[in-house]
């Protein structure tokens, strides 16, 4: 499955306007106009992936390269 990744280069002062961002992210996602997410804030990786992990249609991944963190999700079959 190839992921379709959405990247930004925000990086915020605190973790609650991080959340705020990946709950937006995270709709966007769930809407499926794409799969995964590349930042370099580690705040914003944390709250998408805690928000994802939510879904229980929703397998998250993550990846620290030492530069981006990468979040995203595989649909889970039942």
């Amino acid at each position: 499955m190839e992921v379709r990744w959405k990247t930004e280069e925000f990086i915020f002062d605190s973790l609650r306007e991080a959340e705020v961002w990946a709950d937006s992210i995270a709709n966007e996602i769930y809407g499926r106009l794409f799969d995964g997410y590349i930042t370099p804030d580690c705040k914003i990786a944390f709250a998408l992936s805690f928000l994802l992990a939510s879904i229980p249609e929703f397998k998250v991944q993550s990846h620290y390269d030492g530069q981006v963190y990468k979040v995203w999700v595989a649909l889970v079959m039942d």
